[in-house]
């Protein structure tokens, strides 16, 4: 079976992102249930829990499921760009009553030992966001009977994907909550949106593309279908559901999202992301270019962000979400998969009468 086929025999052809401090094990395992395929957001996992998380999900559900990693760079940085971020960052550890944390020993998880246990646990499906494995990691992948995903923002990228043996293309559009996946080219030039960016990925490499970006309902799942899409990715869509992981001021911000919340920033970790604007974002957006890149800076603010969760207060928390958030709403993960579903397939039947006028 190739990834294509395999997306193709979902009952229901709708993904759920991984979604790190907001998606949750329960959420991935609700939607491969119903029929779509869950996503484990294994970015911030140890090396040594990616194993039984796969466990986990083969024990609850025999449908398809993913788990995703983010593909930081080692981070050494200089002790002075430490001591200037957290300089930079003390007000707002005070505002809440709280010291800045001592210059940590290590940024992140490490990618290369996150990658040897994916190949150990073979899961039917693992994506990747940030960078490009090389075509000899792919291959291993293979080995181990699992299937690769890599995420593109541009037709650039998705060839670069195909050229090192990938299997499909998680096409992440300009409207995507969260950390932009982009590796070859500049932020502002790989802000293409969902519509264009499917169309243009699949002229440029000839693999399945997943359409991920701005889809919150069964019309955007059939409009990425409509373009060629083999399936719809949603994220923010899941933000409010019963098995959402995110905490109580970022489910707040979401349900009292306006028309256009969102904005681009990287004052939260060194890396751009869309989240709702609030008062972080917009005080250092005079000098958010000075902060030290991914994953520096999101190290030096995760104790912030914490303090930040349980005090209520949302202004110092990155509250991640695509474009159209404010259409997102409650419910069981599952149910909401085949809701979407049977509107998508409402909407295609008002489509089809129409074109056949």
């Amino acid at each position: 079976m190739s990834l294509k086929a395999l997306l193709d025999a979902l009952p229901v052809p709708i993904l759920q992102a991984p979604m790190v401090g907001a998606s949750s094990p329960e959420m991935a395992l609700k939607v491969s249930q119903a029929g779509g395929m869950g996503h484990l957001a294994g970015g911030a996992l140890a090396p040594a829990d990616i194993g039984p998380a796969v466990a986990a999900m083969r024990q609850g559900t025999e449908a398809p499921f993913g788990i995703n990693l983010l593909m930081a760079p080692k981070a050494r940085p200089d002790q002075a760009t430490v001591d200037a971020a957290l300089a930079r960052l003390a007000p707002w550890y005070a505002e809440l009553g709280e010291d800045p944390p001592a210059s940590p020993n290590e940024f992140a998880p490490d990618f290369d030992d996150q990658f040897a246990a994916i190949v150990a646990a073979a899961p039917p499906v693992a994506s990747f966001t940030f960078s490009i494995l090389t075509k000899g990691q792919v291959d291993a992948l293979h080995a181990a009977g699992t299937y690769v995903i890599g995420t593109a923002t541009t037709a650039a990228e998705a060839r670069a994907w195909a050229e090192v043996g990938a299997d499909g293309i998680s096409a992440q559009g300009s409207e995507a909550g969260g950390h932009r996946g982009h590796f070859l080219a500049e932020t502002e030039a790989s802000l293409v949106g969902t519509m264009a960016l499917v169309a243009t990925i699949r002229a440029a490499a000839d693999l399945p593309v997943i359409a991920a970006g701005g889809i919150m309902d069964g019309r955007g799942v059939a409009a990425a279908l409509a373009l060629g899409a083999s399936a719809a990715q949603m994220g923010t869509a899941f933000l409010l559901s019963d098995q959402t992981a995110a905490s109580a001021p970022w489910r707040g911000a979401i349900a009292a999202a306006g028309d256009d919340p969102t904005r681009l920033t990287r004052a939260f970790t060194g890396r751009h992301a869309r989240g709702i604007e609030n008062r972080f974002m917009r005080e250092l957006r005079a000098v958010e270019n000075e902060v030290p890149a991914y994953p520096v800076q999101n190290r030096l603010t995760q104790p912030l962000r914490g303090a930040a969760a349980k005090a209520g207060e949302p202004d110092m928390i990155s509250l991640w979400a695509g474009q159209a958030v404010k259409l997102a709403g409650p419910g069981d993960a599952g149910e909401m998969v085949q809701r979407w579903w049977a509107e998508a397939r409402a909407a295609s039947d008002e489509l089809a009468a129409r074109v056949r006028r």
